[in-house]
């Protein structure tokens, strides 16, 4: 049976009910051994007990429990759809909101009446343009599972979910990182906000148990949120199974994003460049000039179909959808968005373009939830006509290659989570795919108007990327939110956590920045081929910067093109003839030793001179004034 966000109040905070429900059972159990006397005895007392709480009211002493009081604060903070606010929410809902309800309302009669008749109208226009109008909350859950046909998937498999949960409690490698996601999913909604609570346990079974039903995939840390909305609509076991289907079925085809190397992800962000280029291309090339790659903003979009990008009432709407159409919804969706904001998009720089699309549009999207499916809709219709509504059928490797549900103990390095430390076929092929649509983007620009894009990022050394000034906060960065990309730890990092949650989101989120490495006058990427950004993740759910360094190149020269750099950085390259040999690649970071003369002349240097009287720049971390920025000599010799 399948419930609803409505049943958030059924339950939780709740714990009390299940003990009171728990300890009339366990009386139950003990009362088998009492006679008759004791019996009578005993109900005599609990009724005399409930007559005297009636009989004082809400007296001073009276013993009531705070949930059962109307005041309890988290009645007033808690929205409809589950999720608790930092304030108490209005008394009065506005007079839009109220009218939305009632249409609602309205609308479950005829809900009820297609449910019972689903054989007949599943396959009718009439459910398309309902489920396009929204689903009623209170029938979700219902009109989901009918969507993905759970219950004859759950017939045909009895018995094997349970099986997969007992496997899973005995032999995935994945429980460490599952544990860690999910004490850091939905923890702002009342279902998942207590440790161990009963969601949290739902959540932890069908990850684990899928972790070893699905072998190609495993565990990766895209899924722990997709999950956790199923579960607030469907019961465990039918959250494994939509899971499943979701992951398998062609209609839906998710297996390809989760896989190593994410070719579904690649190849649908190749798509909508394509679909950019055709519908929106001053948007995109303003999106090029600003350093904003596809690959960093629709990472949530195609791989967790707009969790946390759009507002939650807004991505219900878009899962109903995308549940009924396939996987077509995603481009669509991307398309729509993109098209609906190309104006206020178009006057922001590059930090302020992600922040608007990875923060300000969940908070607020600008235009209301039915004018959004409306445009969805239309946006479909534009991209089936121009033939690019859907990407194509998914490519054999993208496809499961071992069969659901037949487990096999895991081998010693699977156990212990110990991974190869060269990369593999597929993450090689990911890096490279990220690389040749980074300099397409690059390229373009300056075959078109003769200018090279400004990235607006600066990168302190040629080495590291960590003084970028591109913000990638948890709550910006989509590759952070996903998996907690940390460079130093790329690997060992994976030993701590589980073989398959190593799907290296890291590679998209730093194709900027990596590609501000090439555009600015710094000579190397100062990476070697065996080191990539991976998954390190702590219980906090705060995400640390993520990267991935580019191996030897023969485009690791310093570029010719002109350059604006940031105008707090200073990038200085002087080329010298060096006394040494011809220079060999370096093994450890691919660059070219290069080596000073023995002697240079005194004329034979750079000085830098610092205006003194303007005021210090002050340094500032985290918003706090550290000390201000104090130069001891106004000239600085560099030899």
């Amino acid at each position: 049976m399948s419930s609803s966000a409505y049943d958030v109040y059924a339950c939780k905070p709740f714990d009390n009910c299940s003990q009171e429900r728990d300890g009339v059972w366990s009386e139950t159990i003990q009362s088998r051994g009492m006679n008759e006397e004791e019996l009578l005895r005993r109900a005599a007392e609990e009724r005399a007990l409930i007559v005297s709480r009636y009989s004082r009211g809400r007296e001073e002493g009276a013993q009531i429990d705070p949930w059962e009081d109307p005041g309890f604060e988290i009645y007033h903070a808690t929205d409809r759809y589950g999720f608790i606010h930092d304030k108490r929410l209005p008394q009065k809902a506005d007079p839009h909101e109220l009218r939305l309800r009632q249409v609602e309302m309205e609308r479950v009669k005829k809900w009820l009446k297609m449910l019972k008749n689903w054989e007949t109208m599943s396959t009718s226009e009439k459910l398309r343009r309902r489920i396009y109008k929204g689903i009623p909350n209170s029938l979700r859950g219902q009109v989901w599972s009918q969507l993905l046909n759970l219950e004859t998937v759950r017939v045909e498999q009895q018995g094997k979910y349970e099986e997969m949960r007992q496997l899973a409690w005995r032999w995935s490698p994945d429980i460490r990182q599952i544990d860690l996601d999910v004490n850091r999913t939905y923890r702002d909604h009342i279902m998942f906000r207590e440790r161990y609570g009963l969601k949290q346990q739902a959540l932890f079974n069908v990850l684990g148990a899928y972790s070893v039903y699905n072998l190609d995939i495993g565990y990766c840390q895209g899924m722990s949120q997709i999950a956790a909305l199923l579960l607030m609509y469907l019961n465990e076991e039918d959250a494994f199974w939509a899971l499943s289907v979701l992951v398998s079925d062609k209609k839906y085809s998710m297996h390809g994003f989760f896989i190593p190397g994410f070719p579904k992800l690649l190849r649908y962000q190749e798509h909508h460049d394509k679909i950019m280029n055709k519908f929106l291309p001053k948007l995109k090339k303003h999106l090029d000039r600003n350093g904003v790659d596809t690959g960093i903003y629709t990472l949530k979009w195609f791989f967790q179909c707009f969790l946390d990008r759009i507002p939650f009432t807004l991505t219900l709407r878009v899962w109903d959808v995308y549940l009924l159409e396939g996987e077509r919804v995603l481009t669509g969706m991307a398309y729509n968005l993109l098209k609906m904001h190309r104006r206020a998009l178009s006057r922001l720089g590059m930090d302020e373009i992600l922040q608007y699309l990875q923060v300000r549009l969940e908070r607020d999207f600008g235009f209301d939830d039915d004018t959004a499916m409306t445009n969805l809709e239309r946006a479909l219709d534009e991209l089936k006509r121009a033939k690019l509504d859907y990407p194509g059928p998914p490519p054999q490797h993208e496809l499961p290659r071992r069969p659901f549900g037949l487990f096999t103990e895991p081998t010693f390095e699977r156990k212990v989570g110990r991974r190869s430390s060269e990369f593999s076929a597929a993450e090689r092929a990911t890096r490279e795919s990220v690389v040749l649509r980074r300099d397409a983007a690059i390229t373009e620009p300056i075959a078109g108007n003769g200018h090279q894009r400004d990235s607006r990022i600066s990168v302190e050394g040629g080495g590291g990327l960590g003084g970028s000034k591109f913000s990638f906060d948890p709550s910006i960065d989509d590759a952070s939110s996903l998996l907690d990309c940390h460079h130093s730890g790329s690997r060992r990092s994976l030993a701590d956590t589980s073989v398959t949650s190593t799907a290296d989101l890291s590679v998209f989120s730093t194709a900027t920045r990596s590609q501000a490495l090439d555009n600015s006058l710094d000579t190397h990427s100062n990476a070697s081929d065996g080191s990539a950004g991976g998954a390190s993740s702590g219980g906090s759910g705060v995400g640390h910067p993520g990267s991935i360094q580019r191996g030897p190149s023969a485009h690791s020269t310093p570029r010719a093109t002109p350059h604006a750099p940031s105008p707090d950085v200073v990038r200085i390259y002087v080329p010298y003839t060096s006394s040494s040999p011809t220079p060999t690649p370096s093994p450890q970071n691919g660059d070219v030793p290069r080596s000073l003369p023995r002697s240079l002349p005194d004329h034979n240097k750079i000085r830098i001179r610092i205006d003194t009287q303007e005021e210090q720049t002050p340094v500032v971390e985290h918003g706090q004034l550290i000390r201000p920025f104090r130069i001891d000599s106004p000239e600085i010799d560099l030899k």
